[in-house]
């Protein structure tokens, strides 16, 4: 779904294990790390599409993830002029997200990035909380940088 100024609806998730680390994953065939994220279909909200993307690209259930917290409105990022296709209608200039705090409650082999159809990353691994401001390509960085200032004080309070 891409919005009247061309904004893609999209969610992103931040998955914690229970050493506070964050799932990070590089994507097939790139020299990219980024976390799990992905539009928002037109039948279903924020939350559904959390799910459906926790489930193709990361392999993982409701039952397998603990709901912390989520930002409270859309963070937005632009694409780089290379990257945004002029001859596709509606044409999508960036991507505005909510993102979603969640901490792995079930074993870590649950994780599979090998279920969908086109597989996004081929490997993973866990990071400190703030690494991936660093991390990221440059035009996503101050969408995570806000993100994850946003929901750091959930952090914690997801520990049992």
């Amino acid at each position: 779904m891409i919005d009247s100024e061309g904004f893609r609806a999209n969610v992103g998730i931040m998955l914690y294990n229970k050493e506070g680390r964050l799932f990070w994953a590089r994507r097939k065939g790139m020299d990219a790390w980024q976390f799990p994220q992905g539009g928002i279909k037109a039948n279903e909200d924020a939350e559904e599409a959390m799910y459906r993307e926790l489930r193709e690209e990361i392999g993982l259930l409701p039952e397998h993830v603990e709901v912390i917290a989520s930002t409270d409105d859309w963070l937005r990022y632009w694409l780089p002029k290379r990257f945004i296709r002029h001859n596709t209608f509606p044409v999508c200039i960036g991507q505005k997200q909510i993102w979603y705090l969640l901490r792995l409650v079930a074993d870590e082999s649950n994780v599979r990035l090998d279920l969908a159809e086109r597989p996004e990353f081929e490997e993973y691994t866990w990071i400190e909380y703030w690494d991936p401001v660093n991390q990221v390509v440059a035009f996503k960085r101050h969408v995570y940088e806000k993100a994850l200032k946003e929901l750091e004080p959930y952090l914690y309070s997801g520990f049992k």
